[in-house]
């Protein structure tokens, strides 16, 4: 199967491109600028523009699209871009669209979610036969919210703020699986193994980097801390990842983190 990827570049496709090689796909992934390795063919293509898509998807039987951009031109990629990757693609006559979401974007009001939220319309009312993962946060992306919120001193958090976080190359593996099992018009939630609160993640966190760091409980107001509080951001859906945020920890800073 030839399958094209775009935001190869980043955290999730650097995970997914060796698992799709070693799967035995025959990869092409995309760029802005031109670049060789992992194996795969680069093809530049540019979601803001359209520049290169339409060369991108041609002779391609499934998308992999992971390109995503949370803090700047957000609704151009995401909203936009994709627009453009579906036009494409369903002018190319590709059978299949995998789009990566994120568990939570129908219910926490939050403005990159609701991008991530209108891209999975587009897709939907596309002529190219689709399917929506949407995952819980990556491990990676709760370390770094974790040293963003300390950068004042103390930990600074809503304690009962409930995550889920999950290996992204975990969901690098339930991306494969969705690939060669086809398109199924709908979408798939996949999360980690362990549903933890906001305290008990800064907790084990410390604990693993051996700070001394003192939490200072904040409580996020309104809707968003209500919806982040209630679950918002987890999932019951199985089977989920088997790394855990402890597994995460160690392996990262060398330390074992209890709760």
């Amino acid at each position: 199967m030839r399958v094209l990827v775009t935001g190869a570049g980043g955290r999730l496709g650097r995970e997914a491109l060796p698992r799709l090689v070693d799967a035995g796909f025959e990869v092409r992934a995309t760029s802005r600028r031109p670049r060789t390795g992992s194996g795969v063919r680069w093809v530049v293509a540019d979601l803001t523009t359209g520049e290169g898509i339409a060369a991108a998807v041609t002779d391609v039987d499934a998308v992999l699209h992971l390109a995503s951009s949370p803090t700047r031109q957000t609704h151009q990629i995401d909203v936009l871009g994709t627009r453009r990757l579906v036009e494409a693609a369903g002018g190319a006559g590709v059978q299949h669209l995998v789009y990566v979401s994120i568990v939570g974007v129908d219910r926490v009001p939050y403005s990159y979610y609701r991008h991530k939220l209108a891209a999975e319309q587009v897709i939907a009312d596309g002529k190219v036969p689709w399917t929506v993962l949407r995952a819980t946060q990556f491990f990676p992306f709760i370390d770094e919210l974790l040293r963003l919120s300390s950068k004042l001193g103390p930990v600074i958090g809503d304690r009962a703020v409930l995550a889920q976080p999950v290996d992204p190359g975990e969901v690098a593996d339930k991306l494969v699986e969705l690939l060669r099992a086809g398109a199924r018009g709908g979408i798939v939630e996949y999360g980690g193994p362990e549903v933890q609160r906001f305290d008990e993640a800064a907790r084990a966190w410390r604990q693993a980097r051996g700070s001394r760091r003192p939490l200072l409980p904040i409580r996020f107001p309104g809707r968003l801390g209500r919806e982040l509080r209630g679950g918002g951001l987890i999932t019951d859906a199985r089977p989920t990842g088997r790394r855990t945020w402890a597994d995460y920890l160690s392996d990262t800073y060398g330390r074992t983190a209890t709760r």
